[in-house]
């Protein structure tokens, strides 16, 4: 699975639920609220204040 910017969160998490503990680290916190299943990664990378790039490295390593 190629992870984009636009990669929603909760198809991430169903397809590799190891990047949960990722998305903690970055602050991200609330992966499994209702809203996150349906937000891109831009989207919450925004709101939380997050280097998108830093975080897709992280999360396709």
């Amino acid at each position: 699975m190629a992870i984009t910017k636009d990669t929603l969160i909760g198809e991430l998490i169903r397809e590799k639920p190891e990047a949960a503990e990722i998305l903690f680290q970055f602050g991200m916190g609330c992966v499994g609220c209702p809203s996150a299943q349906m937000e891109t990664l831009e989207e919450a990378a925004v709101v939380h204040s997050l280097d998108l790039t830093a975080l897709l490295e992280a999360l396709n390593k």
